[in-house]
């Protein structure tokens, strides 16, 4: 052999799996006509690797002049269903493989095949006839463990073989050839057995022409079952079949048994040299081909996949209305919803830049920034649905801190002038969708940070003190002293007594004592939040000073004169809201919802 052995093998086979040593000797078996082939397995222990030895035998025409030859030889192949290189992965797992071959009635051959293999033979002549076959035996194991212990278990190859060889055993059946494979595995002393045969393991298939393309075979196989559901989708690639991710798992029809096989003469040779990825160009051309036929062969044989299917496209519109119309439909059931997701969000940012990137749109592109536009709204409103969600599922048990995340992330300067990039991170609107105007938002953040922003800068006093959240907002913009509104929010977790949610109502005190020496000056109005449970004990507290006001929970609102200094006496109006949770949460989903059901009834 002209290239060194150690060489090639780490080149072409430095990814392949035990598995590979199977597939490799089966289809050399089948090439040579094998109708039987024997796999027997031996190791002392799993964790003995060293001791393993797997023996491969053929009823096939054996190891001949010239395909000795061909084997002596890399790359020395016929067609362009081969590659010339299979061999290669036995010395990736084993140092030598012993070769005993018989041939032409009378002859046998021996030879070892390892890296130090120099193309000699010794070959035998017999007095009498034998029947020709041919017997691999491997042994010395190379790596220092075994990756996965079922490599050398016979029911878990059985699938495997099944699954590489199906297109070429669904042939050797239609051909009325009958090929059986039994493998037996012997460690620690424990026999098990596995067996697969064309006769009872490929199952009957039904052709169907591909329309408008004749160079393409298409065949399946449906059947209802009791057990565990099963779909396979694959291509024939130099007689071994290949998997194509056309039916994701989680869409797996269940009670049913479906087999889809492609085949064409264009496919071959289309696999890299170790036969582990397909290298075809048009792979995406045929993907689509495939489900296409895949589909329309379930919606005639089992309609109610169909309707199932229909019922997940009108749920994916539904959850995702700004998507409509970039949906690939005939993935739908099929594709695996994330997928679909990724795909259909592709589509529409490529959109999005085609429109964005245009210096002079046409009447046409025109309209398609509208819709775009409407699109983007709606992927905004169904991110504010998804936090509103959220909200609604926190726990009496969970801190405060969860929260007031959801809201806005703690210890975050959010700047107005950013608002595009802050859009999906700050959700203020939480409390009021006038809060979206902001310039500033500081999230647990010290209040003399608060009052340097207020004041840009002129006010050097440390101060410690953390608002939960603090909102700066523009005052009116015909003032050159550019005076601002600020909004001071306090949050209190669920479920705290009604003397503890009390707290909130100093805190806010607190604060405003601290701003109002601005006021006039810097600031023009103050507004102050809390959001705590209100129980009925509370309520009832609040009802001899606050006034109670329309919401789809309980919001409390009252002015408060705020004594700053006693002599002379100042005090100045602030007004306090005090809202539970489920009038922050509730209102604002009956806001939102309403944007929702407004933009949803453009995409129908």
């Amino acid at each position: 052999m002209r290239v060194r052995l150690s060489k090639a093998v780490k080149m072409f086979f430095g990814n392949a799996s035990l598995e590979q040593v199977y597939f490799e000797a089966i289809a050399n078996a089948l090439d040579a006509g094998a109708t039987k082939i024997a796999i027997a397995i031996a190791a002392q222990d799993y964790s003995q690797p060293e001791t393993l030895t797997i023996e491969i035998s053929d009823n096939g025409i054996g190891f001949t002049d010239e395909r000795f030859q061909k084997f002596s030889n890399l790359f020395d192949v016929d067609d362009a269903t081969h590659k010339g290189l299979g061999r290669l992965a036995y010395l990736f797992y084993f140092e030598k493989t012993l070769v005993t071959s018989n041939y032409d009635e009378y002859f046998s051959r021996k030879f070892e095949f390892s890296d130090a293999f120099t193309e000699n033979s010794e070959v035998t002549k017999n007095n009498s006839k034998s029947n020709s076959g041919t017997t691999l035996l491997m042994s010395g194991y190379t790596l220092e463990r075994l990756r996965q212990h079922s490599y050398i278990q016979p029911v878990y190859l059985k699938g495997k073989i099944l699954e590489k060889f199906y297109s070429r055993l669904f042939r050797l059946k239609q051909s009325n050839q009958q090929v059986d494979i039994s493998i037996t595995a012997t460690v620690n002393r424990q026999t098990a057995n596995a067996a697969l045969s064309t006769g009872s393991d490929i199952p009957d298939f039904t052709f169907v022409p591909v329309e408008d393309n004749s160079r393409i075979e298409f065949y399946y196989h449906i059947k209802e079952v009791a057990e565990v559901s099963s779909a396979i989708t694959a291509i024939s690639v130099d007689n071994r079949t290949y998997p194509i991710d056309i039916i994701a798992p989680e869409n797996f029809p269940v009670g049913y048994e479906m087999f889809f096989l492609l085949f064409s003469d264009y496919f071959n040779g289309q696999v890299d040299a170790a036969r582990q990825t397909i290298n075809m160009p048009e792979l995406d051309r045929v993907k689509k081909l495939f489900r296409n036929e895949i589909t329309k062969i379930i919606d005639k044989e089992v309609p109610q996949i169909a309707q199932r299917n229909q019922e997940r496209k009108q749920r994916l519109i539904n959850l995702f209305p700004h998507l409509n119309g970039y949906f690939e439909v005939e993935g739908i059931g099929y594709t695996s919803e994330e997928d679909l997701l990724k795909n259909a969000q592709g589509k529409f940012f490529k959109a999005q830049r085609k429109i964005l990137g245009a210096s002079h749109l046409t009447e046409e592109q025109f309209q398609e920034s509208l819709e775009l536009a409407s699109r983007t709204l709606t992927e905004y409103i169904l991110f504010r649905q998804n936090t509103i969600h959220k909200l609604k599922n926190i726990s009496k048990k969970e801190r405060e801190s969860v929260f007031h995340t959801l809201i806005i992330p703690m210890r975050e300067q959010f700047d107005g002038k950013n608002l595009e990039n802050d859009l999906f991170r700050n959700n203020v609107w939480v409390f009021d969708d006038k809060f979206m105007t902001y310039d500033t938002v500081l999230s647990d953040i010290e209040m003399s940070k608060l009052i340097n922003a207020i004041t840009d800068g002129e006010a050097t006093e440390k101060d410690d003190d953390r608002p939960d959240i603090a909102m700066i907002f523009s005052g009116n913009p015909n003032d050159d002293k550019k005076k601002v509104d600020v909004v001071i929010v306090e949050l209190k977790k669920k479920g705290l007594p009604a003397e503890q949610n009390s707290i909130v109502e100093k805190q806010l005190e607190h604060r405003a004592r601290k701003l109002m020496q601005y006021y006039n000056s810097k600031i023009q109005q103050i507004w102050f939040y809390g959001i705590v449970e209100i129980d009925d004990e509370y309520e009832l507290d609040l009802l001899s000073d606050y006034h109670k006001l329309y919401s789809q929970g309980k919001v409390f609102y009252r002015s408060k004169e705020i004594i700053l200094q006693k002599e002379p006496m100042v005090s100045l109006p602030a007004g306090i809201f005090l809202m539970d949770f489920d009038a922050v949460v509730n209102d604002a989903d009956a806001r939102n919802s309403t944007f929702l059901k407004v933009i949803k009834s453009k995409f129908k």
